[in-house]
């Protein structure tokens, strides 16, 4: 998503910002505090890029000491602070304030312990998902969770966004796959949610903390649960002449029984350009197709993909090909996880939409998603975790062209909230960041708000940490309401500036 809506940089006082360098660099080495323009730029959106704000200070701590240093010094100057992974997310949760500091976890990246016994891996924050994997194949394991950015993500920013992935369906989110995580509040205490054994004493607090978007407490070290590689994986592609077929198909797997390892589906828009770029054999005559995973022992695998291909063809499939070895299986998958940078080639700027739905409802939220285009004219192809309902439209746009962000942000708008009527909710995997912070106004209600309201005073009672994200303020949802009724759009929240 382009830059053209920017987030003017603004105007910090000198002495201010000498004030954080001054305290920072007593704590950390030179090179790890950037305060000049040209070194804090690049951290001045996350995959959001449509939002862009200088930070004060950018801190590159590399130890959890380090870490509490740069808390203390933001909790005593009452400086906030918003941690940051790889940048990948796309809700804006990353963006910096301009009065604060941005607090990099990218040099925390060791893997400190692989555990084949115990089948786990203990982490730094900063180290890539896809990392994890690789430290885990010597033991014949992995970790399950793969989100289309696995080459790039931070398994830190995958536990603050609750992320997914094409095998969330059977094997489960991030939260799903950590046992523990150790981490530090904004008064510098160690604390612990969960634990090495497979529950621990108390609320679930390690529930609460994944997708809590860096806003309770800062991970410094991560232990993940890893699974045994699968004797054999196979993958279905089934094409389908219209989209709403396919998505009935997705629910006729689901009622039959059957939980595949992956479920996707892309539309026609979306396989011509992935094949265009990834050139993975795709069905490009196919309104829609899905992708079908089966994985287990090889009687396992053969049974599941004979009764996955009965429901398919009894669905209306007009082609189904099964991959013939590993290497077409990669390449299927491969494509499918090219999605974002391939559409990114059809349009100076996309943006990429998360919301989720009961499986039923997929050709009817389709079929809005269609008459949206023409209400606004913008094409949006469809790529999406059908089998859990995790929808990802991406939205076409050009915003050097006047008006067509803000007609892509109301075309966002309406799927989000048709979205929560059919009794979904505004997003799966990436987050509310600044992003969605209007809908959340419109699936929760104030009383609901306010409690989310009182488990961040309980963690953060300053409010430092990643302020102005995730929970909209009061006032805000009134202002929004009136908005929704007489029409037009608020601006997204204003960050707090010298």
């Amino acid at each position: 998503m382009g830059e053209r809506s920017a987030v003017p940089a603004p105007g910090i006082p000198f002495l201010r910002q000498a004030q954080v360098v001054a305290r920072l660099l007593r704590a950390l080495p030179p090179d790890s505090v950037l305060y000049e323009a040209e070194d804090t730029r690049p951290y001045e959106c996350d995959g959001l890029s449509a939002y862009r704000q200088l930070p004060m200070v950018v801190a590159l701590p590399r130890d959890e000491e380090e870490v509490r240093a740069v808390l203390a010094a933001c909790r005593d100057l009452n400086v906030p602070v918003v941690a940051r992974g790889a940048g990948t997310g796309l809700s804006g949760g990353a963006l910096p304030r301009g009065d604060g500091v941005l607090l990099s976890m990218a040099r925390m990246n060791r893997i400190l312990s692989v555990d084949a016994a115990a089948r786990t891996a203990r982490v730094q924050p900063g180290v890539r998902n896809l990392a994890i994997s690789e430290a885990a194949s010597a033991y014949g394991l992995y970790y399950a969770p793969d989100p289309s950015s696995q080459i790039a993500c931070t398994i830190g920013g995958n536990v603050a966004e609750n992320s997914g992935g094409v095998h969330c369906l059977k094997y489960g989110l991030t939260v799903h796959n950590v046992l523990k995580v150790r981490a530090l509040t904004i008064e510098g205490e160690s604390v612990e949610f969960g634990s090495a054994a497979l529950d621990s004493p108390g609320l679930d607090l390690l529930a609460l903390f994944h997708g809590s978007e860096g806003m309770l407490a800062l991970a410094t070290e991560i232990t993940v649960r890893l699974l045994a590689r699968p004797a054999l994986a196979r993958c279905v592609m089934a094409s389908f002449g219209d989209v709403a077929r396919a998505g009935e198909a997705v629910a006729a797997i689901i009622a039959a029984g059957i939980v595949p390892a992956g479920l996707e589906m892309m539309d026609r828009p979306a396989t011509r350009a992935v094949e265009e770029f990834a050139h993975s054999g795709y069905d490009l005559d196919a309104a829609a197709i899905l992708l079908a995973e089966s994985d287990g022992t090889h009687e396992e695998v053969a049974e599941e993909l004979a009764r996955m291909i009965e429901v398919l063809e009894r669905a209306g499939a007009t082609a189904v090909r099964v991959s013939g070895d590993e290497a077409e299986r990669l390449k299927f998958w491969a494509g499918r996880k090219a999605a974002f940078p391939a559409v990114g080639r059809l349009s100076p700027d996309y943006y990429c939409m998360d919301g989720t739905i009961p499986r039923r409802r997929l050709a009817e939220v389709l079929g809005f998603i269609a008459a949206m285009e023409g209400k606004y004219g913008l094409r949006c192809p469809n790529v999406f975790h059908a089998g859990d309902g995790n929808l990802h439209p991406l939205i076409l746009f050009d915003a050097n062209a006047p008006g067509q962000l803000a007609r892509t942000e109301a075309f966002a708008a309406e799927v989000l909230e048709k979205c929560i009527e059919v009794g979904g909710t505004i997003t799966g995997e990436h987050g509310v960041g600044i992003e969605k912070i209007d809908q959340m106004c419109v699936q929760f209600s104030a009383r609901e708000l306010e409690v989310f309201r009182g488990i961040k005073r309980a963690f953060d009672p300053q409010e430092l940490l990643n302020p102005g994200k995730n929970i909209p303020a009061l006032h805000r949802c009134v202002e929004f309401g009136r908005m929704r009724v007489h029409g037009g759009k608020l601006p997204h929240p204003e960050l707090p500036r010298f």
